[in-house]
């Protein structure tokens, strides 16, 4: 038997923190400090306890690892498209982690030519992240990002691809994101506050001379920046957005030492996004409180708000998502009824949408980097469908599926069946859920059930198929997607309603789609679990504390969970940008509204679930302390002896660990988790 270790106990020194009078006691503020060794011993204590705890478990964790990564074809690859004279792909190698990028010229029985190995790369760092990979005009330079600490902070270099060669420049701390001018000499790219990590400055770089100057910096704590193309090419694009707002800054790519021209002036709560054609730009906008969006027109040489006129007016029914513009073809991305909808709008003729016949599915364009094409690309996948990769003729209205995601061994998708259901939330409103399970199961309430949500920063959560899943389907689980408010499926309201001083609403939803399923005998309290990763994990902190009845077990990713501090710390990288989100603690109405549901500020002495709590170290975006601190405040006040575990990957950040099936090791842990407690061992 393995030897059993007692639960650390965080030492607890109080730290006063105070805002418009109101005074709180943080007992474990202390280990806000990745420097002190007396944090990563709790944390190393924490990670022994978990490991030993779960000893028992470890041979099944090994076998849900191999189950589900021979479902995974490893020798596979992508699609190839075709951009400016090659085809792209990307591939994996049997054994081997990371991707490799490569081109052929002109035919796809041309050579291969290798552009990136990521795996020669990776050698020698436990984690690795390529950003941006992009080549220049002139199709003879590689320019391309890498992350190895998981924190996002990224170095650019560069490849000659005619030698080979890996050239001496290198850009440091970097965003990861770039651009080429015309020019095959010059990009552009984004830098990030050392201490925020908010994407405040825009660079230009010489390659010949390796100089770099900076073009523009946004002094706005809460808007952040990006650097984009046209796909026409013509234009350099640089993106000043908030939660709310947005302004677009504009040079033509044929001249990099030119200054950059504002294309509308930012108007708080005015968001818009733009794309050139021919002699004009297209922008979607919910200016004029169009709160669904709108699509409009303007001159190119006439880009301020005056000029618009309206291509496709607001519809309060359907939420224009986005938009690709083609030679001869204008494709809207819309959702109506929470369902993903793809509109063919020919310049000349008559428009109509692509049928799509399942009850719950999700579609979206895929890589369409080419202007001069009659062919769209798009993607389609269900929660048993495996994603497939589509060419559909805009002109003929035919479709070839290009590749459907490969699963191994006998998967066959007519075993499950797939739903969408509707909860009834308590001011009326109703919640869609997409559900998935093997035929013939009982709804006798005896199933295990996982529901899964974000809810949060307006994006959607859609039905979308995983063959990992089917590891926990198939051993007679229940999965579902709850549809919350706080996400964008059912409109822009459904966000609206969802954030703010509304947030509240993304708990009680989810508290009200697990009374559902409960009520109609799907499953039980004593079988149903819940899980959700970052913004998600906040869910989870949120509804143990509200409902802890209902839940045998929760998986809580990455969590943000201590809203109040971390909002009033504007030195936690993302923090001002996302006010608009959470609200403003500074002001007295959001501060006590945050208190009132911040997980970390309504621990209190009661029983929980079951707990597992992942994160990382080197997390940018929720810091590693916040979960840290909510286990040892659990820990202290929980009145039963439910299972608690703090598991930190000492090496990785938000996105947990790199590789291609690193990543199935932390979710063999998560699925040993819940098949554990419903005494499930094989």
């Amino acid at each position: 038997m393995p030897q059993k270790i007692p639960a650390p106990v965080a030492k607890r020194i109080a730290h006063r923190l105070e805002k418009h009078g109101d005074v709180r006691i943080d007992e474990y503020y202390w280990l806000n400090d990745r420097e002190n060794p007396d944090v990563i011993a709790y944390l190393q204590q924490e990670n022994a306890y978990y490991e030993a705890e779960t000893a028992l478990t470890k041979e099944f964790q090994q076998h849900l690892f191999e189950e589900m990564k021979a479902r995974i074809k490893e020798d596979d690859a992508s699609v190839p498209y075709f951009y400016n004279g090659y085809w792209y792909m990307t591939r994996f190698e049997k054994g081997k982690d990371y991707p490799i990028y490569a081109r052929k010229k002109e035919t796809l029985d041309a050579p291969e030519e290798i552009i990136f190995d990521c795996n020669e790369l990776a050698k020698g760092h436990s984690f690795f992240q390529m950003g941006v990979m992009t080549v220049s005009p002139d199709n003879k330079t590689a320019c391309f990002a890498t992350d190895i600490v998981g924190r996002r902070i990224y170095t650019v270099r560069f490849k000659n691809l005619e030698t080979g060669a890996i050239l001496p420049q290198t850009i440091t701390n970097t965003t990861g994101s770039a651009v080429w001018a015309n020019d095959n000499n010059t990009i552009f790219f984004t830098r990030q506050d050392e201490q925020t990590l908010r994407s405040d400055r825009v660079f230009r770089y010489r390659l010949d001379t390796n100089e770099e100057v900076m073009v523009y910096q946004e002094k706005d704590e809460t808007f952040a920046l990006d650097i984009a193309k046209s796909k026409s090419r013509k234009y350099l694009m640089i993106e000043s957005g908030s939660t709310l707002t947005s302004e677009y800054r504009i040079l033509e790519a044929d001249h990099p030492e030119g200054t950059f021209r504002v294309f509308q002036p930012r108007v708080r709560g005015v968001e818009y996004e733009i794309s050139h054609y021919g002699d004009a730009f297209y922008i979607r906008t919910n200016k004029d409180k169009a709160e669904n969006f709108k699509l409009m027109k303007t001159p190119e040489a006439a880009t301020g708000s005056e000029h618009w006129t309206e291509v496709i007016p607001h519809r309060a029914e359907t939420l224009l998502e986005s938009f690709l513009i083609f030679r001869d073809y204008l494709v809207v991305e819309e959702r109506t009824n929470g369902l993903a909808m793809l509109q063919i709008r020919p310049w000349t003729g008559t428009p109509y949408y692509l049928p799509f016949d399942n009850e719950t599915y999700t579609a979206s364009s895929g890589t369409n980097p080419e202007f001069d094409t009659e062919i769209l690309r798009y993607g389609y996948q269900s929660m048993a469908t495996p994603s497939s990769v589509i060419d559909f003729n805009m002109r003929t209205q035919e479709k070839v599926v290009m590749k459907e995601q490969p699963v191994l061994g006998d998967f066959d998708k007519n075993r499950y069946h797939e739903e969408r259901l509707w909860a009834t939330a308590a001011d009326g409103t109703r919640i869609p859920m997409s559900v998935v399970y093997r035929k013939g199961l009982e709804r006798n309430g005896k199933n295990p059930c996982l529901l899964y949500a974000y809810g949060s920063y307006g994006y959607s959560m859609d039905p979308y198929f995983s063959s990992t899943r089917l590891s926990l389907l198939d051993r007679g689980f229940i999965y579902v997607i709850a549809h919350i408010r706080g996400g964008e499926e059912l409109g822009r309201r459904w966000y609206e309603d969802g954030k703010l001083l509304k947030k509240k609403n993304t708990f009680t939803d989810f508290i009200d789609c697990s009374k559902f399923l409960i009520a109609e005998k799907y499953t039980s309290a004593d079988h149903l679990y819940a899980e959700g990763g970052s913004a998600g994990g906040l869910l989870m902190g949120a509804i143990i504390n509200m409902a802890p009845e209902l839940y045998r077990g929760v998986i809580a990713q990455v969590p943000f969970v201590d809203v109040v501090t971390t909002m009033l710390d504007d030195s936690i990288p993302l923090t001002t940008g996302e006010y608009d989100e959470w609200g403003n603690p500074n002001q007295k109405k959001y501060y006590e509204y945050m208190k009132s549901y911040s997980p970390y500020d309504n621990v209190r002495a009661q029983a929980y679930p079951n707990l597992y709590v992942s994160t990382g170290l080197h997390d940018s975006q929720v810091q590693y302390w916040e979960p840290a601190k909510w286990v040892a405040k659990l820990r202290l006040l929980k009145t039963n002896d439910n299972k608690l575990y703090l598991d930190t990957n000492m090496d990785a950040g938000h996105g947990g660990a790199s590789g291609r099936f690193e990543a199935l090791k932390e979710l063999a842990k998560e699925f040993s988790f819940l098949l554990d407690l419903e005494g499930i061992k094989g």
